[in-house]
């Protein structure tokens, strides 16, 4: 019996049998299903918009920009894990620098003191990441003191880049600091009331007397002697914004530039609990995994910081491989392209055309050593360096762009390397969790302590770490980009022509002393402002 009904009418299943039920029942929702489906297509962006949208800032968009590359070179990656290491190569890579000569300079030849009487209370806005502001506040002291002003506590900014408000006092040691300083500079937390309305909001809702914006990048002691003095003895407050590198490396007393370099190295420490959760992340590196193994059946029952330090060696990789990064490079990382035209939005979006290098190919990019190491590129380089897939590699970084796919060639060449999630509960990191700062804090404490620190380039982490190493004599490579540059666009060079390049290029650029040249930083080159012959 054949029943007939109009396809937008919902059936009457109760006329029918069993078997007919069942039928109908397909029809309805064989009818139903492009609708249904249609209707999630168009609802699944919202509620996951960072899977289809372009410009998101760390994680690739699964279906709209990023596809997996295979490995880029290959030869390469498989004579690296065909590798074997000599133990000479090894016990020369681990060993610590010798003496090179140089020590920290113990006091400055002028014995320090307060004025008498302050001039006023000088204030410092500081953008950029942890480590921009890390100098930004060395030179917001060195200022104060030029102008013998009161330092009020810097304000550090919210980075547009990773969203973090975290505050001078929750990432550094606030008394340590106020306490090593006090013969030098005076610094109070907060304001005293009746300056209290000289806020960031004051100054964000118009044009204000003390505040000073024209500060020039490097300006000299002189410039703010003549430009920033009179407001604080017209005020007796005056706020500096910008302030990030606006403190000249040249032609500044002796004192200033030391007192700079005891900010940086002695003065600025970091809170108890990022100290803490970073001496259990170099406890677990360093001990033996057997022994890890055996105290502790998962890191959410037992705690390894309570553990005696074991004795094993560990290197920490700075991956900076993030979506800024690779986007401003402009830059080929071999993701097709779908990747091509992502990271070109991405860049039009933040910087509206302003990215210089866009005029250079790749090739020419490359040839200069201004293209960031991929993942794949800097696991080739430190197998090419002499570590073997038995080095206890932590990773340092916030978020690689491409996620784990972009680093599973890493991963392949070392696979014992760590972060913190796989070393350390949750837990134990939520103090820190979704803080950039506070996590670049806990990989900058980490870096500190480790054997050997390498970069896969240059930035603001690398120049603070290259610095603050060479002033306590720890080995940091330091990579010969554009000599890597050169290897890696050669794709006839076999293994043993690409170790023996890579040895020879950096025989010199493990941690050697390197005398800072005019207008370079005293935070990347301590020496000779920072540092004393021994």
């Amino acid at each position: 019996m054949n029943y007939q009904f109009d396809k937008r009418s919902r059936p009457n299943f109760l006329s029918f049998s069993k078997g007919s039920m069942k039928l109908q029942h397909q029809s309805y929702c064989s009818h139903r299903s492009p609708a249904f489906l249609g209707l999630f297509v168009l609802l699944f962006p919202i509620f996951s918009p960072n899977l289809f949208t372009p410009t998101g800032r760390a994680y690739p968009s699964i279906f709209s920009e990023w596809n997996a590359p295979t490995p880029r070179h290959l030869p390469l990656l498989n004579g690296a894990l065909k590798r074997v290491t000599s133990l000479r190569q090894q016990f020369e890579l681990w060993s610590p620098l010798p003496n090179q000569g140089w020590k920290p300079c113990a006091d400055s030849e002028v014995s320090p003191s307060l004025p008498e009487k302050s001039q006023g209370y000088i204030q410092v806005f500081l953008d950029g990441g942890l480590n921009q502001q890390r100098m930004g506040i060395c030179d917001g002291v060195a200022v104060a003191k030029i102008l013998n002003a009161t330092l009020v506590i810097p304000h550090l900014e919210v980075n547009p880049v990773w969203q973090d408000s975290s505050s001078f006092v929750e990432i550094f040691d606030a008394d340590h600091f106020i306490s090593y300083l006090q013969d030098e500079v005076s610094i109070v937390k907060e304001l005293p009331s009746e300056y209290s309305w000289s806020t960031r909001e004051y100054y964000a809702t118009g044009i204000r007397e003390t505040r000073i914006k024209t500060a020039p990048v490097h300006a000299s002691a002189d410039w703010y002697l003549e430009n920033v003095l009179p407001v604080l003895q017209r005020h007796g407050i005056a706020a500096i914004a910008p302030f990030s590198h606006r403190l000249a490396f040249n032609n500044l007393p002796k004192d200033i530039m030391q007192l700079r370099c005891k900010v940086n190295f002695e003065a600025l420490t970091f809170v108890q609990h990022i100290r803490a959760l970073g001496d259990t992340l170099v406890t677990r590196l360093r001990l033996p995994e057997k022994i890890r193994a055996a105290e502790a059946v998962n890191l959410q029952d037992k705690a390894y910081g309570t553990l005696e330090q074991g004795t094993g060696k560990y290197v920490v990789l700075h991956l900076r491989f993030d979506k800024d990064m690779a986007a401003h490079s402009a830059c080929d990382f071999g993701g097709g392209r779908a990747e091509k035209l992502a990271l070109a939005k991405y860049r039009q979006v933040i910087w509206q055309g302003r990215v210089v290098k866009t005029q250079f190919s790749d090739e020419e990019l490359r040839n200069q050593g201004r293209c960031p190491l991929t993942p794949e590129e800097i696991g080739l380089l430190l197998a090419a360096l002499g570590f073997t897939n038995n080095t206890r590699l932590y990773l340092a970084s916030h978020k690689v762009y491409g996620g784990e796919a972009r680093i599973s060639v890493l991963r392949k060449l070392f696979p014992r390397m760590e972060d913190k999630k796989s070393l350390t509960s949750a837990d134990e990191r939520a103090k820190v969790e979704g803080k950039a700062s506070l996590l670049a804090a806990v990989d900058y404490y980490v870096s500190m302590r480790s054997d050997i620190f390498i970069s896969a380039s240059p930035g603001n982490m690398h120049n603070a770490l290259l610095g603050h190493r060479a002033y306590n004599n720890l080995k940091t490579v330091r990579p010969n980009m554009a000599l890597l540059g050169q290897l890696f666009l050669n794709k006839s060079v076999e293994w043993a022509e690409f170790q023996s390049a890579v040895l020879d290029g950096h025989k010199n650029r493990q941690g050697q002393i390197r005398i800072r040249k005019e207008k370079q930083s005293i935070y990347t080159y301590p020496v000779p402002d920072c540092m004393c012959r021994a």
